[in-house]
């Protein structure tokens, strides 16, 4: 009769060995493609940011004007501006538009607005940088001051725009509607850019145009 043989301590020794290598394995596996998940994830998070920043910046600028109808005794100059300023990769740009948004039924406001953005220190996230958006409903002679700021894209390394010369059919990095080159007139297509940093530690540049419908100043 023969005797029923057990597992030696060896054998057993090398199982768990095994089983355990593969479990690591597996682990190995499961945590890289998780990893890999949260930065697709993340990538994909700031590629729809970067695309929601400039579709909203093309819409207000698309809809930029001037405007001769101001108080001119009181004010010597044009109320609506439109200013686009060169800074490196800290461009600013001031505009008055059509496309503020009442959200009170009985608010006293118009759909004109001062619109400005421009890059600034990101209060969350110290050593970075993030595009903001200053909107100001009455437009008066401070353009620059006053409204109520919000952060509109995070990350970001460099804020690009450029404007469409249409008598010298040239892009230009500045724009002035009150200096007497620019006096009374509007560039027909605004070239907006963003620069950001990206979750794979890459930085990737976002492009659109935007195209203005009234370049000359509203008098009627």
């Amino acid at each position: 009769m023969t005797r029923a043989r057990g597992f030696t301590l060896v054998e057993v020794t090398i199982a768990v060995a095994i089983t355990a290598v593969i479990a690591v394995t597996v682990a190995g596996a499961f945590r890289r493609a998780a990893d890999a998940r949260e930065l697709a994830e993340a990538q994909d998070e700031r590629f729809t940011g970067a695309r929601l920043a400039l579709s909203r910046m093309a819409r207000e600028v698309s809809e930029a004007f001037l405007s001769e109808h101001y108080d001119r005794k009181r004010f010597r100059e044009r109320l609506t501006v439109f200013r686009g300023k060169d800074s490196g990769d800290r461009d600013e740009l001031l505009f008055a538009t059509f496309t503020h948004a009442r959200l009170r039924r009985d608010a006293k406001e118009s759909d004109q607005a001062v619109v400005e953005y421009r890059l600034d220190a990101d209060p969350q996230r110290p050593g970075e940088q993030a595009l903001f958006r200053r909107e100001k409903a009455k437009i008066d002679d401070e353009p620059d001051r006053g409204g109520a700021r919000a952060l509109v894209l995070e990350h970001v390394k460099g804020f690009d725009a450029e404007y469409w010369d249409w008598k010298k059919q040239e892009w230009v990095r500045e724009w002035d509607s009150s200096r007497v080159e620019r006096q009374g007139m509007l560039p027909t297509r605004v070239r907006l850019r963003v620069k950001l940093s990206m979750p794979d530690g890459k930085d990737r540049s976002f492009e659109t145009q935007a195209r203005i419908a009234i370049i000359r100043p509203l008098d009627f």
